[in-house]
């Protein structure tokens, strides 16, 4: 006869979350598809079903039974583990409750509807035929923001955010921001005027697609990315997804520029590693789950640009270039690398190198920040999309909608609060290197000599394998020492761009 469980609570809760990944995982994969696979007159039904799962999650993650569950499961002889579980299990409950399922149906609805009408009027540069779908959009964000400040007290723009990334605010985005708009111009202004006296091969196309995709497996590969639990497919707009015993990646390609798809695909299998390196004792619990996006965006960028860019990769990366493109001067590493970290303001966030990176970001966040709040109507995106990429960037951006603020696939699909994560992310990338030189002065000599496990290492001791036990602070002060720290992002740059 089994001793019975002290843990009833807890145990039916971890049940029900395990059902839950199990369904996450459906959606996933339906999400990936309609992105990658789907045909055009498959939209409206692939929406419909969309949202009927949406609805079902909903209710599953509402059910009023978890309430006392959660309740009776606080006062059970819990290890530190499991309390941490149950501390994200309510989390997850405090969000799923604050809204109605009818809302939760409809954002699916005309999320799916508008990213598709996106994929082919951003294409046509129509912004007129955007804004009916991004005013809707614009207005059911708004609705959600208001049902999750009424529960978490929390201003509107903030709540969205937080569920992206727990426990961040537009103060403290605000001040991180602030400080970068201070230095981040004269820093561009230096860095161009110091890479125009540098000599630059350009790499000479076409650069056939098939050659672009197997040149991404292999740094996939390189990168240590497990093709038994993932694969690479291509999509409008770049993107990791599904689960972590399957990871949905996808990249694009222009056969006259084979570094969009390189980067992108290293900046994806970033997040990738991340998905399938989560802690798999606890897959399916919300503990195995990513912390946050701005530690989702940390390590694609820690892939992407402080490992992707780093002289020693780049020497790894030229003879596989020459190997599938045919050898040339502008694939000799020290060229290669000096394109790879080409300091160019220019229109595209997707595109931009990591010095002018943070300006797109900035625009995006002011821009959705005063439209959650009100300040603003979709109506005002373009004049104020103009001038604030004019005052960052010195980029013109008027009439370009498709360039401008038709580019993202965000708003579209109603992913208001996401844009700041991605510095944030880059910031992180930059502290968990700091981190990872001071208890390792050989890095760089490793990472230059082809070995890279002591990154994949440390990044898998330090960030994959705690999943979501900490909150976001205690997770980066147990990592690098200090919680975030965006000195680090400005000295990595001075140091890579000045020297």
């Amino acid at each position: 006869m089994s001793t019975p469980s002290t843990t009833p609570a807890y145990d039916a809760l971890a049940a029900h979350h395990g059902r839950l990944h199990r369904l996450d995982h459906l959606a996933a994969v339906a999400h990936w598809d309609q992105a990658a696979n789907m045909p055009p007159k498959a939209a409206e039904a692939r929406g419909a079903a969309l949202a009927e799962m949406a609805a079902l999650l909903h209710r599953l993650r509402t059910d009023p039974a978890l309430a006392e569950q959660l309740r009776r499961a606080g006062d059970e002889p819990l290890d530190d583990a499991q309390r941490a579980n149950l501390r994200e299990m309510q989390r997850a409950y405090r969000l799923a409750t604050a809204l109605p399922e009818s809302l939760v149906q409809r954002a699916q609805l005309a999320a799916s509807r508008s990213e598709h009408a996106w994929r082919t009027q951003r294409a046509a540069n129509d912004w007129a035929g955007f804004l009916p779908n991004l005013r809707e959009m614009v207005a059911i964000a708004r609705e959600e923001a208001a049902h999750l400040a009424d529960r978490s007290g929390l201003a509107r723009y903030d709540a969205l955010m937080d569920r992206f990334e727990p426990g961040m605010t537009s103060t403290e985005i605000d001040r991180v921001f602030g400080d970068l708009r201070r230095w981040l111009p004269s820093l561009v202004q230096r860095v161009l005027d110091r890479q125009s006296r540098e000599p630059l091969h350009t790499p000479a196309g076409p650069f056939p697609v098939d050659a672009q995709r197997r040149l991404c497996e292999r740094t996939m590969r390189l990168l240590g990315f497990d093709f038994g639990a993932g694969r690479l497919d291509v999509s409008a707009h770049p993107f990791c997804g599904g689960v972590p015993e399957d990871v949905r990646m996808t990249t694009r390609f222009a056969e006259h520029d084979f570094l969009g798809s390189l980067l992108g695909t290293i900046h994806e299998t970033g997040h990738g590693r991340y998905e399938q390196n989560l802690p798999r004792d606890w897959l399916g619990q919300p503990l195995a789950q990513a912390r946050s996006m701005a530690i989702h965006e940390s390590q694609s960028l820690a892939f992407e640009m402080q490992l992707g860019a780093h002289p020693g990769f780049v020497r790894q990366l030229a003879p596989l270039l020459a190997e599938a493109f045919g050898d040339q001067a502008a694939f000799e590493p020290g060229n290669l690398q000096r394109l790879m970290t080409r300091v160019k303001p220019g229109l595209i966030r997707v595109d931009a190198d990591e010095v002018t990176y943070p300006a797109h970001v900035i625009v995006r966040y002011e821009i959705e920040r005063a439209l959650i709040e009100g300040e603003i109507e979709a109506d005002d995106i373009p004049a104020l999309w103009d001038a604030k990429m004019m005052e960052l960037l010195g980029v013109d951006t008027r009439g370009n909608y498709r360039d401008g603020p038709m580019q993202d696939v965000h708003w579209p699909e109603g992913l208001f609060g996401y844009f700041p994560c991605y510095t944030l992310g880059a910031m992180y990338a930059a502290q968990w290197f700091a981190a990872m030189r001071r208890v390792l002065p050989a890095l760089d000599a490793r990472i230059a000599e082809g070995d890279l496990r002591p990154v994949f290492d440390w990044l898998h001791e330090n960030v994959w394998s705690q999943g979501s036990r900490w909150p976001t602070d205690e997770l980066a002060r147990r990592a690098s020492g200090e919680p975030l720290n965006p000195a680090h992002f400005r000295a990595h740059l001075e140091a890579r761009y000045l020297g």
